[in-house]
């Protein structure tokens, strides 16, 4: 069919919208067809046949001021301005509100704006439904051009609303090492988007984390930049799709990568602060990650970081999202800013007298959206107006916007018109998908035999196992998160695993923080002399046990995102806090066998327990399933192989501390250690691995080739399991200094006992060059090592020459 009679049929648009009044799978069929008209029916940006750039520009050009900055900000905090007494979406007040139309609305799931899910429980599924298409619905036939509005939601380790399916928190997902499974992670939680009519995340984090004080550091992938961008690109393919087609396909969404950049390193480890970062950190560390991803994926979006580097806020550095991002990378989708980012130019950075004069700056320097309440650019319009801001540089944004709309289809259907694939979230796949992911990330940091611990064949020589600490029974999910159908407990999914062989008795030892909100602004440790009597009856309960599993580590009160000076979350001691070092020091005094699991968001420095522990599992915040998976892995049902995707500093005063150094760094220090408590890339197993020495495809090669290296890997024990072939590099002579090692590839394999196989690692051509003095990005001739091991540390070599 011709495009005139395309944009004819077009006019009229049947939409199903979501009945008030079902509540399963099966009435999700009893839905209300709608007829929806679309102003400006026979335009040409109507037709989907038609160039996306043509109907951008089409669209532009029948817009007028008003409508285009419209398109530019958002709504979350006067939500409730738009809605009526039952907090549903109320079309005549947005109508008044917002009379040129919306661009952008965050967080649909929410009952209110900003608050606690806890407080303010989140839409249901059916609500979200009716909620987006009643807003879509309103776009369409009550603003003038019918313009849709882009929705979002956070979706870090799930989505983050009611019934959505929790996964581990960032730096669990991180420890798999396995960029398929993340990839498939972020797929899932896609479709669980999609399916409620949003159209756009806030997620994946790829800061680089190398301040642990930092509360952020769980929402992150770690301290690495290639593991970093291996994640990072693997969660956009699962978000958005594999490959650069902009076109968002069904059960897709699209990604904003956060936040540009210098933010995993603030200064005094406090959220926000300034980045003292160098023009070359910025680029050997820092940069990678979102360069891999701009330049591998479709990625849609970018958000900017809170942070200065070097005296310029990121959402004024034109330098930073114009020079580097948009420039050197060839980034063409839209910059979005950090929530209130902009308004902290005024309020905190200071270097604007007011919020228009911050508007016109982060305009300038390249931000095209508002978030999350476009207090700052629905100043624009005045601006223009008097001649401060030019029409150019708002038809600039608004183009990239209006391409991520075309992009994202939401001018051919922005409606759900079959709720029963929402309503099925959080169902069994989900689950599923959570258990393998909790059961990949556990780490094993040491075991002295005590584990796995093994179970009788009859109920009458079972054993007294002691399940205690504040997170035995307790699903930790941490920050960003939403509110699954049902989570697992530690203590019940021991209990469901172990049946009637063997006898569990439980405590729970000390209270940590007396609320663990992630929402709430104040943070009270429990009261040490209430502790102190919940000890004394924790011993008495562990006193007869055989076994003593101890579960301890943070609360999502005490490692968080400080977002303002009255909502802390960033820490100056690396160990436990409240009375934890006390529990662990009595049960240890009964001389029982003590394994500790460390249920936390923050690496952990914990001298006493890694001392004095028969075994350790680091199990991060690990989903709704952890309770299962962990129980999996204490008996013996899983071997954990997860590795650490940060270094773990024994106190801060060796901070900052990653394992990718110059060579003039970790001296030493009087009175103290200089190593890491544990080494970046580490992790142990329940069976035994031997890696031969390492080979190459070529013992020399020219610049610019690739190579592979080849290890032949050996389960050496006798227990199926996994592990994680880890590649680093060195530049032994270098014009400029370089790391004393960098990880450059690396594998998962899973290998039965006494089984082989070789693994081979190419390592692209680009892992060898560096910034040289003239900050040129050149590869030297020289020599190089190779060093292959399962963690940074435990390393053989290979040598490697590229010539002239």
């Amino acid at each position: 069919m011709g495009t005139l009679k395309n944009a004819a049929l077009a006019a009229c648009v049947s939409v199903m919208a979501i009945s008030a009044s079902y509540s399963s799978a099966a009435s999700a069929q009893e839905l209300l067809t709608e007829t929806v008209e679309r102003p400006e029916a026979a335009a040409l940006y109507w037709d989907a046949s038609a160039p996306t750039e043509k109907r951008v520009e089409d669209l532009i050009a029948r817009m007028t001021l008003e409508e285009k900055i419209g398109q530019m900000v958002t709504i979350w905090n006067d939500k409730p301005k738009i809605q009526d007494k039952n907090n549903f979406f109320a079309a005549d007040k947005a109508a008044e509100l917002y009379p040129d139309g919306l661009g952008f609305f965050a967080r649909p799931s929410d009952l209110k704006g900003p608050g606690s899910p806890r407080v303010n429980t989140p839409r249901s599924i059916e609500e979200s439904i009716r909620y987006v298409n009643a807003l879509q619905r309103w776009a369409r036939e009550q603003t003038r051009l019918g313009i849709p509005v882009l929705t979002h939601e956070e979706s870090l380790h799930g989505l983050a609303a009611l019934d959505a399916t929790s996964f581990p928190q960032s730096i669990g997902l991180a420890s798999t090492w396995d960029p398929d499974l993340v990839r498939s992670i972020n797929d899932y939680i896609a479709s669980e988007v999609r399916a409620r009519g949003v159209h756009q995340v806030l997620s994946p984090v790829v800061d680089i984390a190398r301040d642990p004080r930092w509360g952020r550091i769980e929402e992150t992938f770690g301290e690495d930049p290639y593991l970093v961008g291996e994640m990072g690109v693997a969660a956009v393919e699962g978000l958005r799709g594999v490959g650069k087609d902009p076109k968002l396909k069904p059960g897709q969404v699209m990604p904003t990568l956060k936040h540009m950049t210098g933010h995993g390193q603030p200064e005094s480890g406090t959220n926000i602060g300034p980045a003292q970062i160098s023009e070359r950190t910025l680029r050997e560390m820092f940069f990678p990650p979102f360069q891999e991803v701009v330049e591998r994926t479709a990625i849609d979006a970018v958000m900017a970081s809170y942070n200065e580097i070097d005296g310029i806020p990121s959402h004024s550095s034109s330098w930073l999202l114009q020079d580097i991002l948009r420039g050197e990378w060839k980034f063409d989708g839209t910059v979005v800013s950090d929530y209130y980012a902009i308004e902290e130019m005024v309020s905190r950075h200071n270097i604007a007298a007011d919020v228009p004069a911050a508007a016109k700056i982060a305009l300038e320097a390249g931000v095209d959206v508002d978030l999350p309440s476009g207090i700052s650019f629905s100043t624009l319009t005045e601006q223009v107006k008097d001649g401060s801001v030019s029409m150019a540089a708002i038809d600039t944004a608004v183009r990239r916007i209006l391409t991520m709309k075309f992009n994202a289809g939401l001018f051919e259907n922005p409606f759900v018109d079959d709720a029963a694939p929402a309503l099925r979230s959080n169902g069994a796949e989900g689950r599923a998908l959570a258990r393998r992911a909790a059961e990949k990330s556990l780490i094993l940091l040491k075991n002295d035999g005590a584990l796995p611990l093994t179970l009788p064949d009859t109920a009458a020589d079972a054993p007294t196992i002691a399940v205690i600490g504040p997170n035995a029974d307790v699903a930790r999910l941490g920050g960003y998160y939403g509110i699954p159908r049902d989570t697992v407990t530690p203590l019940e999914g021991i209990r469901s695993l172990v049946g009637d062989r063997a006898n569990i008795v439980h405590a729970q030892g000390v209270v940590i923080t007396e609320d663990d909100d992630w929402w709430e602004d104040e943070v009270t440790l429990g009261d040490p002399a209430k502790n102190r009597e919940m000890i004394a009856e924790a011993v008495k309960t562990a006193e007869n046990a055989d076994t003593i599993l101890l579960f301890i580590g943070d609360t999502e009160q005490t490692s968080r995102e400080g977002w303002a000076e009255a909502h802390l979350g960033d820490r100056t001691s690396l160990d436990l806090v409240g009375e934890q070092n006390e529990l662990f020091a009595a049960l240890k005094a009964l001389g029982k066998p003590i394994v500790t699991v460390l249920i936390n968001g923050r690496p952990p420095s914990y001298l006493q327990v890694a001392e004095q522990s028969d075994a350790i599992l680091e199990a991060w915040y690990a989903g709704e399933q952890q309770g299962n998976a962990i129980a999996d892995a204490l008996f013996g049902q899983v071997n954990p192989g997860g590795k650490l995707p940060v270094t773990v500093a024994r106190n801060a005063g060796q901070l900052p501390f990653f394992y990718n150094h110059k060579p003039s760094a970790r001296r030493g220090y009087l009175f103290d250690d200089a190593t890491p408590l544990y080494p970046f890339g580490f992790g142990l197993s329940y069976t035994s691995f031997d890696m031969a020495a390492p080979t190459v495809s070529s013992a020399s090669i020219a610049p610019g080739e690739d190579v592979t290296v080849n290890v032949r890997v050996t389960n050496s024990g006798d227990m199926a399991g996994d592990e994680v072939v880890q590649v680093y590099l060195r530049d032994v002579v270098s014009s400029v200094t370089r790391p004393v090692k960098e990880l450059v590839g690396f594998e998962r394999v899973t290998l039965d006992a006494g089984a082989s196989k070789t693994v081979s690692v190419t390592i692209d051509a680009d892992s060898f060059a560096f910034w040289n003095r003239d900050m040129e990005r050149v590869t030297e001739p020289g020599e190089f090592n190779l060093m292959v091991g399962p963690n940074s540390q435990d390393l053989k070599t290979v040598k490697l020459t590229i010539t002239e």
